[in-house]
């Protein structure tokens, strides 16, 4: 059988100065560095013998903006899946990252209600479901070769749990999805038969800013300040550790 690969893209670091959980918002691009990541993706994808013959991305602007070099390196047109969006979350446009206290007010507590669907936002088998729907549309389109899906953190980390069979619900902070990485999907036919993890752009990461850090080396993205005393509080860090990482970017 055809041995097809999709790479699974967490877009490049985006412009952000004042830590917006943006979400699924509209008007958020690549940084300057975000564009960097975005073209050394591509430069090692050409440069190491890849045969890319799709490129995919989710429908927001940061996404486009990082598939967009490696479409140009292959020849290749852009196109969008819907599938490959943000996941859905309550505190889309809210300056978590500027002042955490904001996640410990009453208004917010009745999503915090059940964190393993998540109450906060789309749930983990919603995000799994549309991810997987996205790779299996894409293999006959490449069969045989190479795709290039960019997609947001936490869909493509839903997804990777899910195909290692561990539990969706999860501590953000273990994400291993680092900015501009590929979570790269092999299959013999359309039968899963590997899954590697790497970081075309990881010699950028220390000089990103990052939401949602993970395991990544990018510094948090703190909006211009933190509490008085220079961390949130224990309330605000178990919200901000749940809620406010799980929109990507976020």
């Amino acid at each position: 059988m055809a041995r097809t690969t999709i790479h699974l893209m967490r877009h490049g670091e985006v412009h952000n100065p004042e830590g917006v959980l943006y979400g699924r918002l509209p008007g958020y691009h690549l940084s300057d560095l975000g564009r960097q990541m975005a073209d050394q993706v591509a430069d090692v994808l050409s440069a190491s013998g890849h045969d890319i013959a799709a490129v995919i991305t989710s429908p927001l602007e940061r996404a486009r903006e990082s598939g967009a070099p490696t479409a140009a390196a292959f020849g290749l047109p852009l196109t969008s899946d819907p599938r490959l969006i943000e996941a859905d979350n309550h505190f889309e446009g809210v300056p978590v990252n500027r002042d955490r206290r904001i996640l410990a007010r009453p208004e917010h507590w009745r999503y915090y209600v059940n964190p393993l669907r998540p109450s906060w936002g789309e749930p983990y088998t919603q995000l799994v479901a549309r991810m997987s729907d996205a790779v299996r549309a894409a293999i006959p389109q490449v069969e045989g070769r190479e795709a290039l899906l960019v997609s947001h953190q936490l869909p493509v980390w839903a997804l990777r749990l899910y195909l290692e069979g561990r539990p969706l619900a999860h501590d953000p902070r273990r994400r291993q999805c680092a900015l501009a990485s590929l979570t790269s999907l092999t299959f013999d036919g359309r039968t899963l038969v590997g899954l590697s993890y790497w970081e075309p752009a990881g010699d950028l990461l220390r000089r990103a800013e990052d939401m949602v850090p993970g395991t990544s080396a990018a510094a948090e993205n703190v909006g211009g300040g933190r509490d008085r005393d220079g961390v949130p509080d224990q309330a605000c860090a178990r919200a901000a550790g749940c809620a406010s990482h799980d929109a990507d970017d976020a």
